[in-house]
């Protein structure tokens, strides 16, 4: 039997099929966004000791106590947050679960989800399986600066949710208290949800500051805020996230979790909240990625690729077209498959964070590995 796709547009994601290529290549992996480093060893070291006490059956549908409340206390702590543990917190399977379900639990057949390219891939096809239509949205294409009016004039009567992502993959930009102010006085009055997609919230650089939906009381009251363990503390692989909104949108959320999902390993959560009572590790993480930022961009500015500003998450984007190869003229997805071939370094090409494929000769790098992966990366690079 040949099914009738319910998506047609989808193929299999250019992170698997860019990874797939390096390990046949024998290429450096700067593609897909992990590390090539391993966990903290106390975290692994607190898995095995839940493990070893008997947690290992079904937890709460909603996740463990201990680490809801670690949440809400970060949450406070870092974004002055009073967030009840209990009615608005809910563990994920990462952070692409909370985003599906946060889509489901609001957005109905017909209705329209704005979202702002270069979009994170599965933005849109969680909108087109909730038979609604994803609206796309430019950012600047040099920058990455949010237009509000070219937002603003994107709304319809049929608009039911926004989706924004600070610090932005793939680009690195992030929002600032006078964009956050923006989406405040555009969504003031309206019927619209947000997402504010927040993974790499503590991944920032040169002193600025994360500006999660959070801090801002208006925005709250309509936001799911969705954030990741996997960025944060080096383990992306077990696929715990988290979504934060007020009681009556964690309600149907919770809805769309218990049925999709329905719950979380157990002991990996009881071991994130025995870590998280010491802030240190996310505090610390700014500073430990800002060297590899540095190293790896101080490598790049010895080669020909132009380097596009990074002011936070593990990217890094670079402008191809000053390349002095002839393959810089194809398209981005072609010269990411001729740079894994012949020059030994994976990449990803951005064409495939819009909607349209607009492709601006830009690829993203991914600096969260080892310093000699990075190191041997640029080795190769300054060949061209």
């Amino acid at each position: 039997m040949q099914p009738n796709t319910k998506l047609p547009k989808v193929g299999t994601t250019i992170f698997t099929v860019m990874s797939q290529l390096a390990a046949e290549h024998g290429a450096v992996n700067l593609g897909q966004g992990f590390p090539d480093f391993s966990a903290p060893q106390r975290l692994i070291d607190e898995t095995a000791k839940a493990m070893a006490a008997g947690l290992n059956q079904y937890p709460p549908m909603t996740g463990v106590a201990p680490l809801r409340q670690a949440i809400a206390q970060k949450a406070l702590d870092c974004y002055g947050a009073q967030v009840d543990a209990d009615s608005e917190i809910t563990v994920t399977s990462g952070g692409t679960e909370a985003i599906f379900n946060a889509i489901h639990a609001v957005v109905r057949a017909g209705e329209e989800v704005i979202v702002l390219d270069p979009a994170y891939d599965c933005y849109e096809p969680a909108i087109d399986l909730a038979g609604a239509k994803a609206v796309h949205v430019s950012l600047d294409p040099q920058t990455f600066a949010v237009d509000w009016d070219r937002v603003r004039a994107a709304i319809t009567p049929r608009t039911r949710m926004l989706i924004v992502n600070t610090p932005h993959n793939p680009s690195g930009a992030m929002l600032s208290a006078q964009d956050m102010q923006a989406l405040a006085e555009l969504l003031r009055g309206t019927q619209i949800y947000l997402i504010s997609d927040e993974v790499y919230e503590h991944i920032i650089y040169d002193g600025r500051r994360h500006e999660s939906a959070l801090r801002y009381p208006e925005l709250r009251e309509r936001a799911f805020v969705i954030s990741s363990f996997g960025k944060t503390y080096h383990c992306t692989g077990w696929k715990i996230g988290y979504a934060i909104a007020p009681p009556a949108l964690t309600a149907e959320f919770r809805k769309v979790h218990q049925f999709n999902v329905f719950t979380v390993n157990t002991p990996m959560q009881h071991a994130l909240a025995a870590y998280m009572a010491d802030p240190a590790p996310y505090l610390q993480l700014s500073d430990f990625y800002a060297a590899k930022r540095d190293r790896f961009r101080a490598g790049l500015a010895k080669t020909r690729f132009r380097l596009l500003s990074s002011q936070g998450t593990y990217f890094q984007c670079v402008d191809i077209s000053t390349l002095a190869v002839p393959e810089r003229d194809l398209p981005e997805a072609d010269f990411c498959q001729w740079l894994t071939r012949e020059i030994g370094v994976a990449a990803i090409p951005l064409s495939a964070f819009y909607g349209d494929g607009f492709d601006q000769k830009v690829v993203r790098f991914c600096f969260a590995k080892k310093d000699e992966t990075l190191d041997e990366g640029i080795r190769r690079l300054a060949r061209l």
